[in-house]
C-alpha cells in the first residue's frame, strides 16, 4: 500500500544564487610551444652505451667486403685502402681504434673520461673521413691541395649567443613558449596569451581567436585537441566586511589552456587587441622564473622537460 508524500517529505533541488555565477569570469588561453628541432646531446653514460652498441655490433655482424662496394685499384678503391690503413683496419668510421675480429675483441668498452664516441669525436671521425685523399689518376692529394668538407653548423645560434629570447632559432634542442608581457612597469606580468569567453563561442575557438587578436595573424599555428591541458584560478575579491554571498568587489578568473603548436611565422603585437607590451619564446627553465609562482605550478606538468 503506499503512503501519500507529505510536505515535510518532499524534497527540493537547492538553486544556486545569482551571485554565485557572476563570481568568476572564464578565459581561455593558448600554450604555443615549438617543438625541439635538434635532439639533445647524450650524456657521457649514453654516449659510452652507443659506442659499445656499434663496437658489438662490429663483432656480430658480417665483415666488411670491401670488393663488393669498390672496384679494384680505382680512385674510391684507394681511397678507402688509405683511410683504413690508418684506422688501423677497422671499417666503421666511428668506433676509434678498436679490432672486432682479434684477440681483445671482448675490450669492448672505454675508460671513463675517453673522448671516443662522444658527439664532438664522432663529427671529426666524419669529417675526416669525408676528404678525398686520392685523385681521379690515383694520386694522393697533398694536405695544401685537398678540398675541404663544410662543416656542419654549430647547435648554438645567433640567437643564442646574444639571448635574443624573441626569436625562434634558439634552444634547438629544447621546447620553446610562448609567453606575453601585459602591461608596463612594475605592475606588468607575464602570461600565456588568454581572454574572456563569450556566449557563443567554445574554448578552442576563443584560443585561437586571441591568439590572433594578442600576436598576430602572421603565424602559422595548430590548436592541439579540444580539451585543456591546465587551467589556473584566481579568487574573487569582497569588500571588506562582505562575505560569499554578495557580489564580489573583484571578479576572480578561470582560465583553461589549450595547447598549440606553430609551424612557421612569428608573433607581431603591433595593434593587439589585450594591451600587450612584449613577447618572448622561453623554455620551461626560463619560465619558472618569468611566471609568478602560482601561475607557473598551475601548468607546469603539461610542459615538456625538454
Amino acid at each position: 500500500m503506499s503512503h501519500p508524500v507529505t510536505a515535510t517529505e518532499t524534497t527540493t533541488e537547492e538553486t544556486p544564487s545569482v551571485t554565485s555565477a557572476t563570481r568568476y569570469k572564464i578565459k581561455s588561453g593558448l600554450i604555443l610551444t615549438r617543438p625541439p628541432l635538434l635532439t639533445r646531446e647524450p650524456t657521457p653514460f649514453e654516449a659510452a652505451f652507443y659506442l659499445y652498441q656499434k663496437r658489438l655490433n662490429e663483432r656480430l655482424a658480417v665483415p666488411f667486403r670491401r670488393e663488393f662496394y669498390f672496384r679494384t685499384d680505382t680512385a674510391a678503391d684507394l681511397d678507402w685502402r688509405l683511410k683504413l690503413r690508418e684506422r688501423h683496419g677497422v671499417p666503421a668510421k666511428d668506433i676509434g681504434r678498436y679490432n672486432p675480429r682479434g684477440r681483445v675483441a671482448w675490450n669492448d668498452e672505454v675508460l671513463v673520461g675517453s673522448e671516443t664516441g662522444m658527439t664532438a669525436d664522432i663529427v671529426e671521425s666524419l669529417l675526416k673521413d669525408a676528404e678525398v685523399r686520392i685523385s681521379e689518376d690515383g694520386e694522393e692529394i697533398v694536405d695544401d691541395e685537398r678540398v675541404p668538407v663544410e662543416r656542419p653548423m654549430p647547435r648554438r645560434t645567433e640567437a643564442d649567443e646574444k639571448g635574443d629570447a624573441r626569436r625562434l632559432d634558439r634552444a634547438l634542442d629544447q621546447t620553446l613558449y610562448l609567453v606575453v608581457k601585459k602591461g608596463e612597469g612594475e605592475a606588468a606580468t607575464w602570461q600565456f596569451p588568454a581572454g574572456d569567453v563569450p556566449t557563443q563561442e567554445v574554448l578552442h575557438e576563443t584560443a585561437a581567436r586571441v591568439l590572433a587578436e594578442s600576436a598576430g595573424v602572421n603565424m602559422n599555428t595548430w590548436v592541439v585537441g579540444r580539451v585543456p591541458v591546465a587551467h589556473y584560478v584566481t579568487e574573487p575579491i569582497f569588500a571588506e566586511g562582505e562575505d560569499a554571498a554578495t557580489a564580489p568587489k573583484r571578479r576572480g578568473e578561470k582560465i583553461f589552456f589549450l595547447k598549440g603548436r606553430i609551424m612557421a611565422g612569428q608573433a607581431d603585437l603591433t595593434g593587439n587587441k589585450h594591451g600587450l607590451t612584449d613577447y618572448q619564446w622561453l623554455t620551461k627553465d626560463e619560465i619558472k622564473r618569468v611566471l609568478p609562482w602560482d601561475y607557473y605550478r598551475s601548468v607546469r606538468n603539461m610542459m615538456a622537460d625538454r
